[in-house]
Parts: C-alpha cells; structure tokens; sequence
C-alpha cells in the first residue's frame, strides 16, 4: 500500500522535513524564552480556528515544548538525529506520511473532543519510537554520563503512555491514542510477524527441553530407562517383530508373540 502511495503521491514529499521541524522548533524555543506570551499564539484550540486563526492547524506542530533551557539543544539534537535515521531510512515520502498521519489524527481529535489542545508532546514521542524500534541498540549518555540503550527508554515510554491512558484525562488519552496511531500503523504487521516468530521459537525450545528429558531406552517389558536405572543394560531384540528393546533382565526371558 505505502508502494501504491509513493507512486501516485510522492511529488508531496518534504524532503529534509526533519531538519525543517528542528529549526523550527529551535525558534519557537527561543521565541518562548524571549517572549513568553507568544505560546498562545501557537497552541490549537478549535474555537479560535472557526473563528479564522486557521494557522493554529499548523503552528502548534513547530511549537516547542516546554524544555529546560540546559536540556533544549539535547532534545532538539535527538530530534533531528532520530527524525533524520528514520528519513534517511524510509525516504521522504514515506517519513512525511508518518508525520502526516501523527498530525491528521491529533488534530481530528482535538476537533472531535471538546475541550481538547491538541499539543505536539506525543507526535514528537512518535518520532523516538519509531526510532527506537528500529535500532533498538543504540546507545545515547542520559545527563551525557549514564550510558543507556535506546529501547530501555522506549520500555519506560511505553509504559508511561500506559500510565496515561489507565489514569489520565480524556485529553490526555486522546493525544496519546492519535500520536501512536501511526506508530502501530507502520510496525503493526512487523510486530505481530515478530511476535508470532518468537512464539516459534518458545515453542521450538519447549520442545527441544521436553526431549531433552525424555528417556532414549526403554525397557519392553518393565518399562525401565537409563535415567530410572542407571545401572542397566539394554538391548534390542533382532527376533521380535517390532524390534523392542529390553533390559538385561528381561532380554533373554520375553516372547516373541
């Protein structure tokens, strides 16, 4: 399907869209330190978009969280490095789709739900998922210290979007709800392929350990094995006509019938 769009949509690509969003996200930040009151010029809020403020629809994507200023160029460095892994990856079609898709659901909800202001916290958690999956080993230096694989942090994500959605606001779930949408939409069938080949392989292993136990002689007559009776012989019989194996002690006094 993602093949059948490139073709007829790709001329729509934005390439270096991940730059574009980090540069603009860098001057929001600063905006917002020059200038705090300019953040409600940006958010979304449905109401003031019917009212003709239609540039809410796009400025709240380029809105830049509320960062600590010694945190700022870290994040928007992971931004980029991230954004730019899955662009690289992916091509431009295909990385603009995935914002697309981010921002269509969370603006449809923040429509849909009244009282909603859709944010662009979860879109650009989208990005670092999506990232993460994808190389789940790379290594980032939290406080440029601790050394820790990226999927350790996804882990914690993921079970923080659990958090949210057990005990946040319908808001809050919402926004969660719409930004990972596109996460589930693009890994959906790998996850499950994956899921479905570690089944596989559990049940492989369960089955290696189960013969790995079973016994490799038993005795016809009385049932006895090595691992009962380690102390035994056995032999098959030539004679019978199933070729049965016994233990020394019943190998010279069974029946042949």
């Amino acid at each position: 399907m993602l093949e059948k769009l490139e073709r007829r949509l790709g001329r729509w690509a934005i390439p270096n869209l991940t730059l574009t969003l980090t540069i603009a996200l860098a001057a929001t930040f600063g905006l917002r330190l020059l200038w705090p009151e300019s953040v409600s010029y940006f958010v979304f809020y449905w109401p003031l978009v019917r009212e003709g403020e239609l540039w809410r629809l796009i400025s709240y994507v380029i809105l830049a969280p509320p960062w600590h200023p010694l945190f700022a160029a870290f994040g928007l460095y992971l931004f980029y490095l991230m954004g730019n892994a899955l662009e690289h990856e992916w091509g431009d079609f295909r990385y603009t789709l995935f914002i697309f898709i981010g921002w269509v659901l969370t603006t449809l909800a923040a429509i849909i739900l009244p009282g909603i202001v859709a944010t662009n916290e979860f879109l650009l958690g989208s990005v670092f998922l999506a990232f993460a999956f994808r190389y789940p080993d790379f290594q980032i230096y939290l406080f440029f210290i601790l050394p820790v694989k990226i999927k350790w942090l996804a882990l914690l994500t993921w079970l923080l979007y659990v958090w949210v959605l057990l005990t946040g606001s319908w808001s809050d779930r919402a926004m969660v709800l719409t930004a990972t949408a596109n996460f589930f939409l693009f890994f959906g069938r790998e996850i499950l392929t994956n899921m479905r080949a570690a089944k596989r392989r559990m049940e492989h292993r369960a089955a290696t350990l189960h013969d790995a136990h079973q016994p490799f002689h038993r005795c016809h007559t009385c049932g006895a094995t090595e691992q009962t009776h380690p102390d035994l012989n056995f032999f098959v019989c030539d004679d019978c006509p199933g070729h049965h194996e016994y233990c020394e002690r019943h190998i010279h006094d069974h029946s042949h019938t």
